[in-house]
């Protein structure tokens, strides 16, 4: 990402040189000055406390995904399966059992429910794609990023809850609707909390020093660069591990819950735990962003560019990107091969989820305790990875090239083995590679 930095910082210099005047287009001229206005915070009234940085931590515990991203779905394919019917058969005359196609009409059109699972999750991400063209550039301008991340914080717990009233196969298409809510919701809650996470760094007691130094000449840009991306790294990492060791300790007192309940006597019971458990994870999720809501800093934002506002600045920065996008190649590309990876992490996790759905047969006890074990894998090796970037000073490019070449064998193995045991070793290569 240095060597990026470096090759546009020459693009830039070289079109400066050629239009000494600047962009003429407002936001353009305004997008030009954000790296002045983002300046790395001198003022004590803005340092990072460790209350901040811990609520900061403690609000990731919460929106660890279990609602919105590992129950909801589970349920929404529970709720398909336990509706469908064997395709083999004349409609709604045999239920979906073993090895039977399972298949139930959706959008015009009879499809099995795995591939309802798939469109579902793509139009939700198709929703959120254009979602955050609009609102996205909200989290760099102004002070409004707070607000919406209570407002989807808000919003996705809400969902949570409305689980409670759906817990019959009859209200599968309910299901529909609260599934993709929580997908939308989740990520929109989880995008504008990870933004605020460089400014946290910034203004990091050890950050704020270095550059005071910087600025008296004490230090070099180098050194205060690295220190930069050591502390970024380490707020990203160290939160990822927080998150996961809560997790573990939630999902301990669901499997309390889920034996309590009796969830494995009948499907029934099994159905009402899954959206208990979704409920669960709405509540914990409550406690834990509560803490950050109230302590959070809300540092500036970067000022409104001229002939822009709040409702356009998305589209108009989006505009202004894919003018810009041929003379910061370096960006470009990263920016593709990032959006690349997302896509590909977000598609693979959903087909592994809908295949071990299926080979656990929906059982919450089951699930729960592959998620368990995908976690602390997880946690192990997100932290162990962090330990030894930080002991050797590693950049972040290589660190990342080097967990991408891990991750492949794993996804590989999968492809080419059917049982349990396979597909819970996936999450766990997962798990501890891709953060």
């Amino acid at each position: 990402m240095q060597a990026s930095r470096e090759t546009d910082a020459q693009s830039l210099d070289a079109q400066q040189a050629k239009d000494p005047e600047g962009p003429s287009h407002p936001v353009l001229h305004g997008l030009k000055h954000v790296e002045d206005i983002f300046d790395i915070e001198t003022d004590p009234k803005w340092q990072t406390s460790k209350k901040e940085l811990w609520s900061y931590y403690l609000y990731y515990v919460g929106n660890n995904g279990l609602a919105g991203f590992n129950y909801g779905p589970s349920q929404f394919q529970n709720l398909l399966y336990l509706a469908g019917y064997d395709r083999a058969r004349p409609p709604y005359t045999a239920p979906c059992e073993g090895d039977a196609i399972c298949v139930l009409p959706f959008m015009g059109k009879v499809r099995d429910i795995s591939s309802i699972v798939l469109i579902t999750n793509g139009i939700a991400f198709a929703i959120q794609a254009v979602l955050f063209l609009v609102i996205g550039a909200w989290a760099d301008y102004g002070s409004w990023r707070p607000n919406i991340t209570i407002a989807f914080t808000v919003v996705a717990i809400a969902v949570s809850f409305a689980w409670l009233g759906v817990t019959e196969p009859s209200k599968w298409e309910a299901g529909v609707a609260l599934y993709m809510l929580g997908l939308i919701t989740y990520q929109g809650a989880l995008t504008f909390w990870t933004a605020a996470f460089p400014g946290l760094a910034r203004s990091l007691p050890e950050m704020q020093e270095s550059k005071r130094a910087l600025d008296a000449g004490e230090t070099t840009l180098t050194d205060h660069q690295t220190l930069d991306s050591l502390s970024r790294n380490r707020l990203s990492n160290i939160s990822f591990t927080v998150c996961s060791a809560g997790e573990i300790l939630l999902l301990a007192v669901m499997v309390g819950m889920l034996k309590g309940m009796h969830a494995d006597n009948s499907s029934e019971a099994n159905t009402k735990a899954f959206s208990a458990l979704i409920a669960l994870a709405g509540g914990f999720w409550l406690l834990c962003a509560i803490p950050w809501f109230v302590l959070e800093r809300r540092r500036p934002g970067a000022r409104m560019p001229p002939g822009a506002s709040l409702l356009t600045i998305g589209v108009l920065q989006t505009w202004v990107a894919l003018q810009e996008c041929w003379k910061l190649k370096q960006t470009f590309l990263y920016l593709l091969f990032y959006f690349l990876m997302g896509d590909v992490l977000n598609t693979c996790v959903t087909v592994i989820g809908t295949l071990q759905n299926s080979l656990a047969s929906y059982s919450t006890l089951q699930l729960t305790y592959l998620l368990i074990v995908g976690i602390a894998a997880q946690m192990v090796g997100i932290y162990a990875f962090w330990l030894i970037q930080k002991r050797f000073q590693i950049p972040t490019k290589k660190v990342n090239a080097s967990l991408q070449r891990i991750l492949d064998p794993g996804a590989m193995r999968v492809g080419f083995n059917r049982d349990l045991d396979n597909t819970l070793r996936f999450p766990t290569s997962l798990g501890g590679t891709v953060y």
